[in-house]
């Protein structure tokens, strides 16, 4: 997959068809001199751009390290075993999205997609433990070169109601590379192998592509 070019612009193309009608209305409003609603508009469409904002990011070279795939605040880790898709145990990290966080997701390790799997569900707060088992979501999985499989669940909250994913199985990724957004607030669950470092804790502010959640012990060499 190569979302580069796609993906250049301060705004993602999802927002368009937001901040086009917003900006429409506004400038209506500001002809037909009713300030009160001009004002209300421009502070909506603010927003609008401001959520369906592109920032650019610096993305870590180090090969070993795992990224946030998402903008926000860890509200959980803890050790589990995921067996719908990794059948093993697992460290789960969750980060909780707020309306104000660039909503974007990015892939936490270069890789291939071995799975995309959607489920529809209900809409609890995101930042509540029940959203991971009832909510909708949209499960990825994802191998690197080194056959290390990283589970990343986008998981739809009170206030989304599509989830964004570009992906497919087969599909290559680069470690930061944008795959998908889900819209007014969410939550992404991050399941990555018991071995990892985690250099995160609990209640941290992460950027997605950016942030390091943690590092792939590498096997030790034996000699012959």
């Amino acid at each position: 997959m190569d979302s580069t070019k796609s993906h250049r612009w301060p705004i993602v193309v999802e927002g368009i068809p937001f901040l086009i009608p917003s900006l429409m209305v506004t400038v209506f409003f500001g002809f037909m001199g009713l300030k009160i609603l001009l004002f209300l508009g421009i502070l909506w469409t603010i927003f609008v751009a401001l959520f369906f904002r592109n920032p650019s990011r610096r993305i870590p070279s180090i090969e070993q390290a795992i990224l946030s795939p998402a903008d926000g605040r860890i509200v959980q880790i803890d050790h589990c075993d995921e067996n719908n898709f990794l059948n093993d145990k697992a460290i789960k990290v969750s980060i909780f999205m707020s309306l104000f966080d660039v909503h974007l997701n990015r892939a936490p390790i270069s890789g291939k997609v071995l799975k995309v799997n959607h489920r529809p569900g209900k809409f609890f707060m995101a930042n509540k433990d029940k959203a991971s088992q009832f909510n909708e979501q949209n499960a990825i999985l994802i191998e690197n070169e080194e056959r290390v499989k990283i589970l990343l669940v986008q998981i739809a909250g009170i206030l989304a109601r599509r989830i964004v994913c570009y992906l497919k199985p087969g599909d290559l990724l680069r470690k930061g590379e944008i795959f998908g957004m889900i819209r007014f607030g969410s939550r992404v669950d991050l399941y990555i192998p018991t071995n990892v470092k985690l250099t995160v804790k609990l209640g941290e502010y992460v950027k997605a592509g950016e942030s390091i959640i943690g590092y792939i012990y590498e096997k030790e060499k034996t000699s012959d």
